[in-house]
């Protein structure tokens, strides 16, 4: 029976047993020496300088990433910065770890966000085929085995990429393309997690969207924004739209089933017939989602008349700058 009032801090005296960060900052220590600077740039920078050792990745594709995203976000009326910067001043922001600067890192930041999932037959009853969007393949992993696995990572020189879920986002990622029944080849418009301008980098490999150690190439050849391959955080991204932590995830399905409606007005992706999001905690957990618009429905309008590109009386967020 539970004791009335407020729950206490419990735990009936019992001595602390070993979390799961403190295994991964273990890893950090051994590799790069802990300095003052936030933990988590730590982590996601060295995990960035492990990519550049390993594979010759440059500080300006890291950089790249957080142009495109800043340039993104300037289209978008709920983003919490809409400031345009050239890659230049991106790399002369204050320097924050290891190859991030200031402009490569996610703000602060307050925001809600919601969704309503139901039935194919709750859309049907109320005539919502028009603005319906299917999940038709979604997994989540936590850590997996290798994020410990401090020695045998250290021969591939991935310690750190590792314990940031490089492994876990590959093995999400490849079950959601299995229930799905596409490939990354098929999608068109993807959110996924930058908290920092590295992680959206070393992501674009865990998911498929081009080999191990191409990530960089990928952002430079331009295939990663409007005109390429894919079009990868049209929202502005965590690094720019902003990064209110319990709101980021729905945050990215609501802004990719935007796209899939056509609703995203200047920043909308052409032909946008797939979306794919990806979303992740570190100590960890990461989930994989795609969406897609019903054929059943193409063409059908939506039933209201209001747009994701500014809509449903929400207030449009107020420029801030860096």
């Amino acid at each position: 029976k539970m004791k009335p009032g407020s729950l206490g801090g419990g735990g009936g005296g019992k001595p602390k047993g070993p979390m799961v960060m403190d295994s991964h900052y273990q890893i950090l220590k051994n590799k790069f020496p802990l300095e003052n600077t936030p933990p988590m740039a730590q982590f996601f920078g060295n995990a960035g300088r492990e990519h550049m050792e390993k594979y010759g990745t440059t500080l300006e594709q890291f950089g790249m990433v957080a142009e495109k995203n800043h340039r993104h976000s300037a289209n978008n009326p709920y983003s919490q910065f809409k400031t345009v910067y050239t890659l230049d001043e991106i790399m002369g922001s204050p320097k924050i770890h290891g190859p991030l600067t200031k402009l490569q890192c996610s703000p602060t930041s307050d925001g809600a966000a919601a969704a309503i999932v139901c039935s194919e037959d709750f859309v049907i009853k109320h005539g919502l085929g028009g603005q319906a969007i299917e999940i038709t393949g979604q997994a989540m992993h936590s850590d997996a085995s290798s994020a410990f696995d401090a020695e045998g990572n250290a021969k591939e020189g991935a310690e750190v990429m590792k314990v940031i879920g490089y492994d876990m986002a590959k093995n999400c990622a490849a079950d959601v393309y299995t229930q799905a029944g596409i490939g990354p080849q098929d999608v068109q418009v993807i959110e996924l997690h930058d908290c920092f301008s590295c992680n959206e980098l070393i992501t674009y490999e865990a998911l498929g969207l081009c080999p191990e150690g191409q990530g960089g190439k990928l952002v430079e050849s331009g295939n990663c924004t409007y005109g390429g391959k894919y079009v990868i955080n049209p929202s502005g991204g965590l690094i720019s739209k902003g990064h209110p932590l319990g709101a980021t995830g729905v945050a990215q399905c609501a802004e990719l089933c935007w796209q899939l409606r056509g609703e995203c007005g200047v920043r909308q992706v052409k032909d946008a017939k797939a979306a794919l999001q990806h979303n992740l905690g570190l100590g960890g957990c990461c989930v994989c989602t795609i969406y897609q618009k019903p054929v059943d429905w193409k063409g059908v309008p939506p039933k209201r008349k209001v747009t994701g590109a500014l809509g449903f009386d929400a207030h449009e967020a107020q420029t801030a700058k860096l």
